[in-house]
């Protein structure tokens, strides 16, 4: 039975933006005429997700057991104020955090994978495959796949992989097996390894091992971030978002959250795109410049070229990152949606150092008494500075935090902090 206290506050439909932007998203394309990039994702993607992918309608039905299973996690997830920051940075405004960190596996990426290991299930389907790059995302589909009765399998950036082994382990607690990437398991991952044993991976890399050790085994594929479909289902923070900020009578000034692929901070924003006295900041890492040298083109999504291109602001999907710690933040493009925003001006960007963020994630863990991922304290950087600005006084900035980082403090190497 569903817990009618929770669902009373929980929306009952994911917002789909694109109905609602300025103007339409060019569609994925075969990167050559002789592909077949997009028949082949009806033979990776749950036929529900795909269908979700290319509608044209603005709402669509949350389904009762996936109610359930939100619930179950940690749903809905607080809005909290952050008094302890306003007083620490003499901000006569109020700043407010959505505390996506708060659900089962500690950020807002199971709010996509439970969906998609549900409808990937109701198909009949019983194993699936996906990337990480930090291992928020892994560690989502380990535990969605369990609670809908599917075996897993995680391709793990390397460079994470090797820095972040608790994540694996709890990767395999909840029934996943994890791959470091590149990886010996795909002819793709194979041949990266006979041209550098070492090779620290990327997010593209992961990809599409994951995609094609799906083909190969008759597998699923559940998508992380990027595609329309992860944003409608990551709508579900900025519809609780809303409507908890109605309850307080606040309109916020303003909002900000960080960039990876684009999925937070686009399911966090997009509920109140529409309201244009709101300031919308999108925060990345300076280290994977991709608002600031992306260039805005058809890319592949992933690194062999096996999905479809997309046409969004990339670095280029044979970018290597820098090894920062912000595993999710280093993909080399952002969501179309998101990417025809910023250039239409509707929504503002920032990068920020890893240094900076380091800073700020020691900020707020001692006046907040949270420990932010590392990816959340790029979001909490850009808060910082936006407030530092005299002309931002007095307002309401309300900001994503997009995870806990509890299982990210290697980042401070021998615990000196």
């Amino acid at each position: 039975m569903l817990n009618a206290d929770k669902l009373d506050f929980m929306p009952k439909k994911w917002y789909n933006i694109v109905p609602d932007l300025p103007v339409p998203i060019s569609p994925p394309r075969d990167r050559s005429p002789d592909s077949s990039s997009i028949e082949l994702l009806n033979r990776v993607i749950p036929k529900e997700v795909l269908r979700q992918e290319f509608t044209s309608s603005r709402y669509e039905d949350i389904p009762d057991e996936v109610l359930e299973q939100y619930v179950q996690i940690g749903r809905p997830t607080p809005l909290i104020r952050a008094r302890n920051l306003e007083r620490h940075l003499r901000f006569d405004g109020r700043i407010f955090f959505k505390y996506e960190g708060a659900t089962a596996t500690g950020s807002h990426k199971i709010n996509t994978a439970i969906p998609q290991a549900f409808y990937a299930a109701r198909e009949g389907i019983k194993e699936i495959t996906t990337e990480t790059g930090a291992g928020q995302w892994g560690t989502a589909t380990a535990l969605a796949a369990s609670l809908n009765g599917l075996r897993s399998n995680v391709f793990m950036v390397r460079v994470s992989h090797d820095q972040k082994p608790l994540r694996k382990t709890i990767m395999n607690l909840y029934g996943a097996n994890v791959f470091a990437s590149p990886s010996p398991m795909t002819s793709f991952g194979k041949g990266i390894l006979q041209n550098n044993p070492n090779h620290p991976g990327s997010l593209g890399i992961a990809i599409s091992e994951a995609v094609q050790y799906a083909l190969d085994n008759d597998f699923r594929y559940l998508l992380g971030s990027v595609m329309n479909s992860v944003i409608t289902h990551q709508s579900i923070i900025g519809l609780e978002t809303k409507s908890q900020l109605a309850d307080l009578g606040i309109e916020p000034d303003t909002m900000i959250g960080c960039v990876g692929g684009g999925s937070n901070f686009c399911g966090f924003s997009y509920p109140m795109i529409d309201n244009k006295n709101i300031e919308m900041i999108a925060s990345a890492a300076t280290e994977v410049p991709k608002f600031s040298k992306g260039e805005f083109r058809y890319d592949n999504i992933d690194t062999a070229g096996i999905l479809p291109q997309l046409k969004m602001l990339t670095l280029g999907s044979d970018y290597v990152p820098e090894g920062i710690y912000s595993g999710g933040l280093r993909y080399h493009g952002v969501a179309p949606s998101l990417s025809l925003l910023i250039r239409g001006g509707r929504i503002e960007t920032s990068e920020v150092t890893e240094s900076a963020s380091m800073e700020a994630m020691k900020i707020f863990s001692r006046t907040q008494g949270i420990i932010p991922a590392p990816e959340s304290a790029h979001a909490i950087a850009t808060v910082i500075d936006y407030v530092k600005n005299p002309s931002n006084r007095g307002k309401d900035v309300v900001f994503n935090l997009s995870g806990h980082g509890l299982m990210d403090l290697s980042i401070f190497g021998d615990g000196k902090v």
